[in-house]
């Protein structure tokens, strides 16, 4: 059994979608002065690895002390997107073989931008494909890119299907090229997805994390 961390690390000055606050960690005591080690953590919701609960996009939505945590947790299915031009919308057809009730990881490839502005050009879901995974009963959806929805938006259709469904949405994963590798090679694959448990929030960071039996 093998555990794969998808996470990127919080440290100040990451990458942040727009307008979103910026990310600054640093010493709030030290054992010199103080006797011990604690930092002092500046960033949104949304920061780095992180999930959306359905009220990111609407208050009548449920906030994610809401979900069940088996919305978080459970078998994983990747589906490989990778050479995808840049800004395109991935079809309803590249998730035909997803079956229902599972966890689906959309590897772009657009991690390896991260840091740098062709992070933001990144491919994104069609309102189709988010559609079909909400009838498939998909309990949540994890991109290794900014966002489901192209960036910038301004509707946001991929956020608003999935999240009026109750499906979460995980965004900013990495380092998914074992996992894919894993489901190749016909290994069975768990996705962790558990957030920070803030109270009545809108996201939060989780640690991602891939289970490969």
């Amino acid at each position: 059994m093998m555990l794969i961390d998808l996470s990127v690390p919080i440290t100040s000055g990451m990458p942040v979608y727009p307008g979103d606050p910026e990310v600054l960690v640093a010493p709030a005591l030290t054992v010199a002065a103080d006797g011990v080690n604690v930092l002092a953590l500046h960033l949104g919701s949304q920061s780095g690895t992180h999930v959306d609960a359905p009220f990111h996009i609407d208050d009548s939505l449920p906030d994610l002390d809401e979900l069940p945590l088996s919305r978080f947790v459970g078998p994983c299915v990747v589906v490989d997107v990778r050479g995808m031009p840049p800004r395109s919308a991935i079809p309803a057809s590249a998730f035909s073989e997803v079956p229902p009730d599972v966890l689906v990881l959309v590897a772009t490839g657009w991690s390896a931008y991260w840091g740098s502005e062709r992070y933001l050009e990144h491919p994104y879901l069609s309102w189709g494909a988010a559609a079909l995974l909400v009838a498939r009963g998909t309990r949540a959806v994890a991109i290794d890119a900014l966002s489901v929805d192209p960036t910038p938006a301004q509707t946001f259709p991929a956020h608003r299907e999935l999240c009026g469904a109750h499906v979460v949405i995980g965004e900013n994963l990495t380092n998914l090229e074992p996992v894919i590798a894993a489901q190749r090679a016909g290994r069975p694959i768990e996705l962790s997805l558990l957030p920070i448990r803030i109270g009545s929030a809108d996201g939060a960071p989780v640690r991602a994390v891939a289970k490969i039996a």
